[in-house]
């Protein structure tokens, strides 16, 4: 979780994750005031939220199948956000992207399912 990376201001590197069910993906907040956390309807039903605190380092197991929508709590509006396809995922649901989500987030979100080919 940075403040900046080459291509964008409040930004997860990487902004797209593509892992196994079971991979384990560890959550650095390498500039202060970043936190991870999993986006309400934004994530398989069958899986559990979580919510990491402000500066501290999680490390989360992804057991089930799906798009995970992962968002920085203080910069959220701002469109710091990533996604995470676990397991053998051939399309983004239809609903992912229907919550309530701020322009910068949704064209964030839009771009990182583009370039994981994911829903084509």
């Amino acid at each position: 979780m940075l403040n900046r990376t080459d291509d964008a201001r409040m930004a997860f590197e990487p902004a797209f994750l593509e892992i196994a069910a079971g991979d384990t993906v560890r959550f650095l907040a390498s500039d202060r005031g970043h936190n991870a956390e999993t986006i309400d309807g934004m994530f398989p039903d069958a899986a559990s939220a979580f919510k990491g605190d402000i500066n501290e380092e999680i490390e989360v197991t992804f057991d089930v199948s799906g798009i995970y929508g992962i968002k920085c709590k203080p910069h959220f509006t701002m469109g710091m956000v990533m996604t995470i396809a676990v397991g053998d995922v051939a399309e983004v649901p239809a609903s992912f992207l229907e919550g309530r989500l701020s322009n910068k987030a949704r064209n964030r979100f839009e771009e990182q399912i583009a370039s994981g080919n994911l829903g084509q």
